[in-house]
């Protein structure tokens, strides 16, 4: 198994990415999803958030108001640790179990905005780091999300920085161009992710056979 760790930050086109690799038949976990269904309405994931936030955090259903949630957690470092202390462990929990049910030679790409953030680059043995310049995340986030430049701003704040990021990549793709570029990108990375698990499993042939 090849364990790839997908970054960039919010703006940056990562699940762009991520469809196309899942689309060549990489294993696709998605932290973002994770993190959705570990508060939905009956989880113990949702009780706690309301224990600490309130109940003022749900909609008229019971569910989790994320955009009201948002607004408070990335304004606040010290209320985003007290969420994350919440989600991070139900998020990683689930992750391990989907991991554990890969099939031996898969190319399993964990698809995590704070990778770079969390310090888990060496948990994988590929980075990818999806990347544009900071103004094209505030375009991005202002015109197609319909956040305003400060609820952008704030967002791109409360992340890793992009040096950050790029120090921790083993490859990085630009998306700030055209989606054909990045069709290029990510099917040059296919091929190169392939290789990498054919190498490894001649290596343990090698080693079984000697």
């Amino acid at each position: 198994m090849l364990r790839v760790g997908l970054t960039g930050g919010i703006g940056s086109g990562k699940s762009e990415v991520s469809r196309r690799l899942a689309s060549y038949g990489a294993v696709v976990i998605d932290a973002d999803k994770l993190a959705r269904e570990v508060v939905e309405p009956g989880t113990p994931g949702l009780a706690a958030v309301v224990e600490e936030f309130g109940e003022e955090m749900l909609r008229p259903d019971g569910s989790l108001d994320r955009q009201r949630l948002g607004s408070v957690v990335f304004a606040d470092a010290e209320r985003r640790k007290a969420l994350n202390a919440i989600v991070h462990p139900l998020v990683g929990e689930r992750t391990r179990e989907l991991m554990d049910a890969a099939e031996q030679g898969s190319i399993v790409v964990y698809d995590v905005p704070l990778l770079t953030e969390g310090g888990l680059a060496s948990m994988y043995d590929v980075v990818v780091v999806v990347d544009v310049p900071p103004e094209v995340q505030l375009d991005r986030l202002a015109g197609l999300r319909g956040m305003t430049r400060e609820d952008a701003q704030a967002r791109i704040d409360a992340q890793a920085s992009r040096e950050d990021r790029r120090a921790i990549a083993s490859v990085i793709i630009d998306n700030s161009g055209p989606l054909e570029d990045l069709d290029a990108q990510v099917a040059e990375l296919w091929i190169e992710l392939v290789q990498q698990v054919e190498g490894m499993a001649g290596a343990e042939g090698d080693l079984s056979g000697s």
